[in-house]
């Protein structure tokens, strides 16, 4: 069973920065690929990164424009989300998936799990 749990959230002041965990199991990152999505109060869910099983991220620049970051620990089937320079508008609550793509702009994805909030204070 897949199983994905996101952690690390909180609140922060803009231009500070967090590191969001993601803990999963059930799978390896040989078998699926690794990102996050993230839902801002009253909008829709929007991807923000996928990272494949040979390490390449795929962002999404219309808003990250280089302040975040993945990383994985293979040992510790953990993925990790570094966030920069956050900005208010980065405040959501930000879920882990596998079995994510992102092409042309379109991230799919096939599994999900628990969330965590994101607070950035202006």
């Amino acid at each position: 069973e897949v199983q994905l749990q996101a952690s690390g959230g909180g609140l922060v002041q803009a231009g500070g920065f967090l590191t969001l965990s993601c803990a999963f199991s059930g799978f390896t990152f040989d078998d699926y690929t690794v990102g996050w999505i993230r839902q801002a109060p009253g909008k829709e869910r929007e991807g923000v990164s996928c990272m494949n099983s040979i390490y390449s991220t795929t962002y999404n620049e219309d808003f990250v424009k280089g302040r975040f970051t993945m990383s994985t620990d293979n040992a510790k089937n953990t993925a990790y989300l570094h966030m920069n320079s956050l900005k208010p508008e980065d405040t959501a609550v930000y879920y882990c998936t596998a079995a994510c793509t992102f092409v042309s702009g379109i991230f799919e994805y096939m599994f999900w799990g628990q969330g965590t909030m994101v607070t950035v204070s202006s």
